[in-house]
């Protein structure tokens, strides 16, 4: 989700200053594979294992579950209801138990992480704790998307921080997780700082340097704050990769009919590789997303066509969906909120209407939650 600066600037304009960005683009290059240390990086012999295969978007029916900050920090990002201070052996146990609400109360099965420079490698003292929260998913069979996200404030301009430290982060990540089937990366979570051409090549750029991981387990961010995805499956660069699209209702004020045509905009011939892996809406404020779009509040209104759209295009066009967020502390869009009881962390529901559109879209249920229009 864009952070709250981020929203602000999107009634302005969307483009960064085109020499600071063709400068940040040129430092960004891939390093060479001398560089890199990774071992097929720039190997023009190598057989690559990321074939173009048969992918299937509707496979992922998860949440994101979020650092309390948004996922844009200085620091290790910390998902909500873990601790810095917690033992590794502490994050996996409540890890865990997270995890087991988001099975339990969503039926879900893919958890969308936040990753950055500071929580990897072992200069990170978060790093024993994060491999432990994939372990606790994996165990669980969760899918597990792993997203780089920059830092807060004036980071936050949707360019990559630190090249080194992104290349560096990037390396431990594949070579830790290159095996491990569940586990897919997103190289950057709304590259907006970066034109569509310096973002499809860094994408390229990433795919090359880390040929040893499948395609088909690669998030490519959409153009922009991840808005749009329609333009990049023509590119040959990017073949059998996912298409991460991102889409909220406070970015617009539409009806329904309006919200199905824009989503459709926005994905294009794109659909069999698009998964919605952010998408949201208030899930604290007690409305009701399974009644028509009648309220007197055109906020609530336009709140409701835009889930009801979403959550229908996902399940008609057999996209993946990651809500965001299904769990982070102080935020009304979050579906879950954390409890505690006997001891042990559980989940519950904030809104089961707006729960029940998110499992319409992933294809539950033969009746539509909703009156449709």
């Amino acid at each position: 989700m864009p952070s709250a600066t981020a929203r602000r600037r999107l009634v302005r304009t969307r483009a960064a200053s085109a020499l600071a960005v063709a400068a940040l683009a040129v430092g960004i290059a891939a390093p060479a594979a001398t560089a890199v240390g990774h071992p097929s990086a720039g190997n023009a012999t190598h057989t690559p294992s990321n074939r173009p295969g048969t992918l299937d978007p509707s496979q992922f029916k998860g949440v994101n579950w979020a650092d309390p900050r948004d996922n844009f920090a200085d620091d290790a990002v910390i998902p909500s209801g873990l601790l810095a201070s917690d033992s590794p052996q502490t994050t996996y146990r409540k890890a865990h138990e997270i995890l087991l609400g988001f099975r339990k109360n969503l039926g879900a099965n893919t958890v969308r992480l936040p990753v950055n420079p500071y929580s990897v490698g072992t200069s990170s003292a978060w790093w024993p704790d994060y491999q432990q929260v994939v372990r606790a998913a994996s165990r669980l069979g969760f899918k597990v998307v792993l997203g780089y996200w920059e830092g807060p404030g004036a980071e936050d301009d949707g360019i990559v921080d630190d090249p080194a430290a992104w290349w560096s982060m990037w390396r431990t990540l594949t070579t830790t997780y290159a095996t491990s089937s569940n586990v897919y990366f997103e190289p950057m979570n709304e590259p907006h700082g970066y034109t569509e051409e310096q973002w499809t090549s860094l994408a390229a750029s990433w795919l090359e340097t880390f040929r040893a991981v499948p395609r088909d387990r690669v998030f490519v961010s959409g153009i922009g704050y991840s808005d749009h995805v329609n333009d990049l499956c023509a590119d040959p660069a990017l073949d059998g990769t996912y298409l991460a699209l991102h889409d909220y209702g406070y970015w617009g004020t539409r009806t329904y009919a309006e919200w199905v045509d824009d989503l459709a905009s926005r994905i294009g011939d794109c659909a069999g590789r698009t998964v919605l892996d952010e998408f949201g809406a208030p899930m604290t404020t007690g409305i009701d997303y399974t009644a028509s779009s009648t309220a007197s509040d055109a906020d609530t209104n336009n709140s409701v066509s835009f889930m009801q759209a979403a959550t229908d295009t996902v399940r008609r066009l057999h996209l993946g969906s990651v809500y965001w967020p299904g769990l982070r502390t102080g935020d009304t869009y979050s579906l879950e909120s954390l409890t505690t009881t006997h001891g042990h962390l559980a989940l519950v529901d904030n809104n089961a209407t707006g729960r029940a559109l998110v499992e319409w879209g992933w294809g539950r249920g033969n009746r539509s939650p909703h009156p449709v229009g």
